[in-house]
């Protein structure tokens, strides 16, 4: 493992740096929501665009795979400039990074809502991926270093579901307020970015490592990042299998992006309208995804298991994933009917589907597969996430994340780019909307080698572990 280097007097990050210096219990408690609201913000801005494919290909007169490659071409720029940004976070101060990030993606969410063409679409997409990729890494990093090791998967679970809840967000802004004008909610969302920042302004400035129990009571922690550090973070053998879990589930729950698509056209296979069928397959797509709030659950699970065994985390989020893929193939394989008004109201749609629940049973056991499916792949979020922490030193976090998160992205971007063309390949054989539910029924089944991934990573987490509990020791001056 490597050492890390002595932080420059300028590239101290410290509790006084330029902002108001406090940091007891409510300005910690006020710091950790800001990042999990603005974590969903970010996710937020990522759901908004698949419920409108359609809305958005007829104005901008492309093809709607022409907006899918705009999502996954966000996907992947997103992934590359966290890179950057994290690394710049691990050898400077935090606070400004965040704040410049969030106003790009607001500008760049704004620029999307007035653009008038396609190219200036796909533009000021990328911008605002550009900006997005700093509210993860970064805030990944000063997450870790505002808890403590023994709940940091309860607190990651949170983060992860903010995600989980920005992105239904998203999706449910995109199909509702964006049913009569697609415009509409990329604006809405650029002022929330703007508020965002604000925010940021009166968050704790936390040091690298200050909620480490190795360091308590150690007057600074002075390490940060160098580019020697490079090759060692990439040979622990941890971060190896974390960051290949990533390629592959990622491909799959990238494909889910498409589950509006799917909803949508069995409403249209119905006879319905297309506004109508957008709101429809939003609505279901919102509530089907709702059971990424057991991700607490998780989270929960890895902690306990964690004081039982080094091992813990890793194989609770090796159960989960291989457990989920059976439940899955039930929802996009179960027939579903709906009864709605054709031509109605946003609000009176949704009431009627929400009633189908009750009253459809169909649609009852398909959000029952929903829920038990996305529950147990929840688990993968704050298990992971606290595997990186644990598996690496502070001034490491932020860098390993986006390296995680690249190949995440790589692998988010391959699914939902590459299942449109599945989609269009499978029709041939499978009328809409059977193509879409065969093509994400084969996606999913990349979720196998990701629970293998992790129960490699189980194996390799305790050494890794033990290992930088030595170093920060050693730092600490306790050996």
């Amino acid at each position: 493992m490597t050492s890390g280097e002595p932080a420059t007097p300028t590239g101290r990050t410290s509790a006084t740096g330029g902002f108001p210096p406090r940091g007891g219990p409510a300005h910690r408690f006020y710091s950790v929501l800001v990042f999990v609201v603005l974590a969903s913000l970010d996710n937020v801005a990522i759901g908004l665009v698949p419920p409108l494919y359609g809305p958005i290909s007829t104005a901008l007169a492309v093809p709607q795979r022409a907006v899918g490659f705009v999502t996954a071409a966000s996907f992947l720029v997103s992934a590359v400039a966290a890179v950057g940004w994290a690394y710049s976070g691990d050898r400077t101060n935090r606070k400004p990074l965040l704040m410049i990030g969030t106003l790009i993606w607001a500008a760049g969410t704004a620029g999307s809502g007035y653009a008038a063409n396609y190219p200036l679409f796909l533009l000021a997409q990328l911008v605002a991926a550009v900006g997005l990729g700093a509210v993860g890494s970064v805030g990944f990093s000063v997450v870790t270093d505002l808890i403590s090791p023994r709940r940091r998967g309860l607190v990651m679970s949170f983060w992860g579901l903010s995600q989980g809840v920005g992105t239904l967000a998203g999706t449910l802004a995109g199909g509702i307020l964006g049913a009569a004008d697609w415009r509409r909610p990329f604006l809405l969302l650029s002022v929330a970015g703007l508020v965002a920042t604000a925010a940021y302004f009166f968050t704790y400035d936390i040091r690298p490592g200050q909620s480490q129990p190795e360091l308590a009571g150690a007057a600074d922690y002075d390490y940060r990042i160098s580019r020697s550090d490079l090759p060692g973070i990439v040979a622990r053998r941890t971060n190896v299998w974390l960051i290949l879990q990533g390629l592959t589930a990622q491909f799959a729950f990238g494909s889910l992006v498409w589950l509006p698509v799917l909803f949508a056209n069995r409403a249209e296979a119905q006879g319905y309208s297309t506004e109508t069928s957008v709101v429809v397959g939003s609505v279901f797509a919102t509530l089907f995804q709702l059971g990424g709030v057991l991700s607490i659950v998780g989270g929960l699970a890895g902690d306990a298991l964690q004081r039982r065994t080094p091992r813990g985390r890793a194989l609770v989020a090796a159960v989960g994933v291989l457990a989920a893929v059976p439940f899955y193939l039930v929802l996009f394989f179960v027939p579903m009917r709906v009864d709605v008004p054709d031509g109605a109201g946003a609000g009176t749609v949704v009431g009627a589907v929400l009633a189908s629940v009750l009253t459809e049973p169909t649609v009852g056991i398909s959000l029952l597969a929903a829920l038990v499916a996305l529950g147990l792949t929840s688990a993968n979020a704050p298990n992971w996430f606290a595997l990186i922490a644990d598996v690496n030193p502070p001034e490491h976090r932020g860098t390993v994340y986006s390296l995680v998160n690249l190949v995440n992205g790589v692998g988010r971007a391959a699914g939902n780019g590459l299942v449109g063309v599945v989609f269009g390949a499978l029709r041939t054989a499978f009328p809409p909307p059977l193509n879409f539910a065969v093509g994400l029924a084969v996606c999913q089944l990349f979720f196998i080698p990701t629970g293998l991934a992790f129960w490699r990573a189980s194996r390799s987490s305790p050494r890794d572990i033990a290992a930088v509990h030595d170093l920060l020791d050693e730092r600490a001056g306790k050996r």
